[in-house]
C-alpha cells in the first residue's frame, strides 16, 4: 500500500513526529543536532543559532496579523527561545499567478514593520511565480540567523524535580482567531491572533533569571503537544493544573462549541518555560510588567526526573495523561 502525505502530517502533532523521524532525520541526521526549534552552530563565527521555517496560513489575512507578520514573529520566536538575540532572516516567496499586487504591497510591508519592531534585518529573499490553482495564493519560507548571548543559555538537561512550569498568557487565542476567519463553522468572536515577535520580553526575562531551564513557543500542537515533546526528549514528568492555565472565556466556549482542546491549538505569541522554582515568583514579576506577558501564571511543575510523561490534574481532584495532538485539528493555522 503507497503512503500518501496528509494534512494531519502538517499539525505538528504525532504524525509529524513520526514523518521527521522515518523520514528526514534518517537522511539528514548528523553531527549537528538540537531538541530545541533552532540548532545551536559552536564554533562558528559570534556562535550562531539559525532556524528555518515555512509559512501556508489559510486566510493570509486574519484578525490581528497576515502571513507576513508571522512569517517575521515566528522565526524571531524561534531564535529567541533558545536564547539567541535575532539578527537576519531571509525570505522567499512563492507567488500564485493572479495574486493581487496590493495585497502583497501588506503583506510586505507588515512584514518590513515587524521586523523593525523585534530589531532584525531581512537581508536576501527569493520570488518564484506558479501556475494559478498552484499555491493557494503565496506561500513564504525564512531562515533566521541569530547571535547567541553571553548570558547562560536555557539548559534543559539541568532540569530538576519541582522546577515551575510557566505559559507567558492565554492559550488558543491564534487558533481560534484562525477558525473564526475562515467563516466555515459560522464561529463569530472577537478574538484577535496573539502574534508578536517576542525576543525583547524574552531578553528582559533571561537578563534577571539565571535558573532559566528551555523555552519553547507553544505553536503547532499547542502547549500540550509542546510540553510532550519536552518530557520524552528530556525524560521527565510533568505536572500540569488544569485550574491554573489561562484562557481567555470567549476561546474556552468556541471550543466547547466545536469540540476543540484549548490545549491543542496553536499560539503564536506565547512562551512556556521551565524555570528553578525559587525563581518562578521573580519570573512573573518580569512577565507581567510587560504587555505580551501580563497574563502569566505558573501552571505546574517537574513532577519526576523519569518516565516521560505530561500529566493534568484536573478540578475534579482526578489525573489525565496527555499525549502529542494525533490526527487533524486545524490545519494551514501557521
Amino acid at each position: 500500500m503507497v503512503q500518501r502525505i496528509g494534512l494531519a502530517h502538517g499539525e505538528g502533532g504525532e504524525l509529524t513526529h513520526q514523518l521527521i523521524q522515518d523520514v528526514f532525520v534518517k537522511s539528514f541526521g548528523h553531527g549537528v543536532q538540537t531538541k530545541l526549534d533552532s540548532a545551536i552552530l559552536p564554533g562558528m563565527i559570534e556562535n550562531m543559532a539559525v532556524t528555518t521555517d515555512s509559512f501556508v496560513v489559510n486566510p493570509i489575512f486574519f484578525p490581528g496579523g497576515n502571513i507576513g507578520k508571522l512569517a517575521i514573529t515566528g522565526t524571531v520566536n524561534d531564535l529567541a527561545v533558545c536564547g539567541a538575540i535575532p539578527r537576519f532572516i531571509t525570505a522567499g516567496f512563492i507567488l500564485e499567478e493572479g495574486f493581487p499586487v496590493n495585497d502583497l504591497k501588506k503583506i510586505v510591508q507588515s512584514m518590513a514593520e515587524e521586523a523593525e519592531r523585534a530589531g532584525v534585518h531581512i537581508i536576501a529573499g527569493d520570488t518564484k511565480v506558479v501556475e494559478k490553482g498552484s499555491a493557494d495564493g503565496l506561500f513564504i519560507n525564512t531562515t533566521g540567523i541569530g547571535e547567541l548571548r553571553e548570558a547562560p543559555c536555557p539548559n534543559p538537561e539541568e532540569m530538576k524535580k519541582r522546577d515551575a512550569v510557566i505559559i507567558s498568557g492565554t492559550l488558543g487565542d491564534h487558533g481560534v482567531s484562525i477558525l473564526s476567519a475562515r467563516n466555515e463553522l459560522g464561529l463569530m468572536t472577537d478574538v484577535t491572533s496573539d502574534c508578536a515577535s517576542l525576543n525583547h520580553l524574552i531578553q528582559e526575562l533571561t537578563d534577571e533569571i539565571r535558573g532559566i531551564r528551555i523555552m519553547r513557543d507553544p505553536t503547532r500542537g499547542g502547549l500540550a503537544t509542546t510540553l510532550v515533546e519536552i518530557c520524552e526528549d528530556f525524560q521527565v514528568t510533568i505536572e500540569l493544573e488544569e485550574d491554573c492555565i489561562p484562557i481567555r472565556k470567549d476561546v474556552q466556549g468556541a471550543c466547547d462549541i466545536l469540540g476543540f482542546d484549548p490545549l491543542y491549538l496553536a499560539n503564536e505569541g506565547k512562551i512556556v518555560l521551565i524555570v528553578d522554582s525559587s525563581l518562578a515568583d521573580r519570573a512573573l514579576t518580569i512577565l507581567r510588567q510587560h504587555v505580551f506577558g501580563r497574563d502569566a501564571e505558573v501552571i505546574g511543575q517537574v513532577s519526576s526526573l523519569e518516565s516521560g510523561k505530561l500529566l493534568l490534574k484536573t478540578p475534579f481532584g482526578t489525573t489525565r495523561r496527555l499525549q502529542r495532538l494525533s490526527g487533524m485539528l486545524l490545519p494551514r493555522i501557521c
